[in-house]
């Protein structure tokens, strides 16, 4: 019964996915554009994914059903059009970036519009998804968090592949964003912890603490921990550890890996959230 939720809910999944990956990139290229000495050539290329994965987010959201049986939240329509409106500026923002990232240019005020543009689209999706109580707050922090991740470690593998045609780019990017990477992780497993612990779901708080460890859905609560955050936490410690030694190929393999694991990971709280309304 619950794979079957979750399966029911893939549109709600899918635009968690693009939104992340496009919305976290964006974020990862605005820090390392004003933190390091990252190539023109990696931060316009991943500049343009956040644009493609923006614009596919885009074209998913249209697609989005309005009711669906059985879902743990009717989606409030009122909210569909701003937050469909802030998508299309972000994804032109994302492209006005990539443009200027190509040709050399800084525009760090472009950026912080882009990634404003990002939060504006989670924080719409939230009042709309959330029932505009304590569940929009408690799925805005989700979303932020998913976001973050999946973005970033998207960009960290581009970056990592970065150093097999630019051997003499500095390792401080690398460092700097699986760092970054290692934090976030080390962030959602705690919320983890703090969702499972407060009982808290869509709904607000009040639940039994931990009770889903053992209940319908413990076996995609526990693959989410163990997949989707333990996993992805020793993976990025261990490219940060490579990256020092500059074993880049060694450390953009971690990488390709720790997409998959936080891919999976993202999927499976999304299924979660959108299947039975956990946070995990």
């Amino acid at each position: 019964m619950g794979a079957t939720q979750i399966a029911a809910n893939l549109a709600f999944i899918n635009w968690v996915v693009l939104t992340g990956l496009a919305f976290g990139s964006m974020g990862a290229v605005l820090l390392l554009r004003e933190r390091t000495a990252a190539t023109r050539g990696y931060l316009s290329f991943t500049a343009f994914t956040a644009f493609a994965f923006g614009l596919l987010a885009l074209l998913s959201d249209l697609g989005l059903p309005t009711t669906i049986e059985g879902l743990p939240f009717q989606p409030d329509p009122a909210f569909d059009t701003p937050r469909r409106l802030a998508l299309v500026v972000f994804v032109v923002l994302a492209l006005a970036y990539t443009v200027a990232m190509a040709r050399s240019r800084r525009a760090t005020v472009l950026g912080l519009l882009g990634v404003t543009a990002g939060m504006a689209v989670n924080l719409i999706a939230a009042l709309g998804w959330g029932g505009q109580g304590i569940g929009s707050l408690f799925l805005l922090t989700q979303l932020l968090a998913l976001d973050l991740a999946i973005g970033g470690v998207w960009a960290a593998m581009i970056l990592g592949h970065w150093y097999l045609v630019t051997p003499k780019l500095p390792e401080q990017p690398l460092i700097l964003l699986s760092r970054v990477l290692l934090v976030i992780v080390a962030v959602q497993i705690g919320l983890w912890v703090f969702w499972l612990g407060a009982g808290a779901t869509l709904a607000g708080l009040g639940g039994s603490p931990f009770a889903e460890l053992t209940g319908e859905w413990a076996f995609f609560v526990w693959m989410r921990l163990v997949i989707g955050l333990a996993f992805p936490l020793v993976l990025s410690w261990a490219a940060i550890q490579t990256a020092k030694t500059r074993s880049m190929e060694s450390a953009t393999g971690l990488l390709y890996i720790n997409v998959g694991t936080i891919a999976a990971g993202t999927i499976l709280a999304a299924g979660l959230l959108f299947g039975a309304g956990l946070l995990v």
